[in-house]
């Protein structure tokens, strides 16, 4: 059972596949760059502290900031499912010293459910992949269903009922949710918060009744949740008893990456250094390991391969608003 449309995958990791060393090589060895930062270098994640967003941006800052010989601050600026950290990032000056690290959805996405201050295609410079997420179909521990089916069965039922949380209304883990039950046929009621950890929280204390999230990884691992299935293709290497989606008849429901984009106009030096700083970061056996423990796996793309992937991925996702009519009425 599926909706017939999916946004595009590509399932390597850096530097053990030949996609991921052509990416890799595409971006110029650090001793060609003749651009360094001045002054202060800033990462604006446009969701709170203690998200995958989250995390995944400091991982890669703290590594990039000793490439650089310049420290990387992280500035958490969230709300609207990250458009106001997007905007701000779209209006800040193209000199090399504010970038937006951020998941796909935000600018793959949200535009296509609301309208927003900044065109993700004309005003951003994209620079690199850093990561992918896997999902996870988590539910609070006390739902009376221990799969996946069983947990359809009880949401049939009883309609629009049961709950489920997300990072915002148009974020990834919304719209996850939405075509997950367009596809079993099932209603739950949406409950929007600023960020994943916010909705984590929730659903521990029993406030909602599902989370399609990565963060959930760790209470999962702890016995504090139920996970059902890893919204995807691939089994979680640290859940590797939890089955995909895919195996159980439904969609790929998670396809978000995470990665680095400057606003427009920023030096294409700039861009260039950066980029070859994220992919230095990215081929490090260190980072693959961290990355798994807040469940993402690397798959570094370069500028090129991150521009491609920004309009296959929107071109992707406005099918989907349009198919399942999740378009905010103006």
């Amino acid at each position: 059972m599926t909706t017939g449309i999916r946004p595009t995958r590509r399932v390597f990791t850096a530097g053990l596949s030949a996609l991921g060393l052509q990416a890799i090589s595409s971006v110029p060895s650090l001793a060609q760059e003749t651009w360094s930062p001045r002054g202060v270098v800033k990462f604006v994640v446009p969701f709170p502290a203690g998200g995958n967003a989250d995390a995944i941006a400091r991982l890669f800052a703290d590594r990039m900031a000793e490439g650089l010989k310049q420290a990387i601050i992280i500035e958490n600026r969230a709300g609207a499912a990250g458009a106001i950290g997007a905007q701000l990032v779209a209006q800040a000056p193209a000199d090399g010293g504010t970038w937006l690290f951020t998941p796909s959805s935000v600018l793959v996405l949200g535009p296509h459910i609301r309208k927003t201050t900044y065109d993700p295609m004309a005003d951003f410079e994209p620079v690199a992949i850093a990561s992918r997420s896997y999902g996870i179909a988590a539910f609070r521990k006390d739902l009376p269903a221990a799969t996946l089916k069983e947990f359809i069965a009880l949401a049939k039922a009883q309609p629009d009922k049961l709950t489920f949380g997300s990072a915002g209304f148009a974020s990834s883990t919304h719209i996850a949710g939405e075509i997950f039950h367009a596809a079993a046929g099932i209603k739950l009621t949406h409950v929007p918060y600023k960020g994943s950890a916010d909705a984590l929280v929730d659903l521990l204390a029993g406030r909602i009744d599902a989370l399609y999230d990565p963060v959930a990884l760790p209470k999962v691992q702890a016995g504090n949740l139920k996970a059902l299935a890893i919204m995807g293709d691939m089994r979680h290497p640290l859940l590797p008893d939890v089955p995909t989606t895919k195996e159980q008849g439904y969609p790929e429901l998670s396809n978000v990456w995470f990665g680095l984009v400057a606003p427009k106009g920023t030096p294409k030096a700039a861009v260039e250094r950066m980029a070859a700083e994220a992919a230095r970061v990215a081929a490090l056996p260190e980072t693959k390991d961290m990355a798994i423990r807040f469940s993402q796996y690397i798959d570094f793309a370069g500028p090129q391969a991150t521009q491609a992937a920004l309009k296959a991925d929107s071109a992707s996702y406005a099918a989907i608003v349009k198919k399942l009519d999740l378009a905010e009425k103006s």
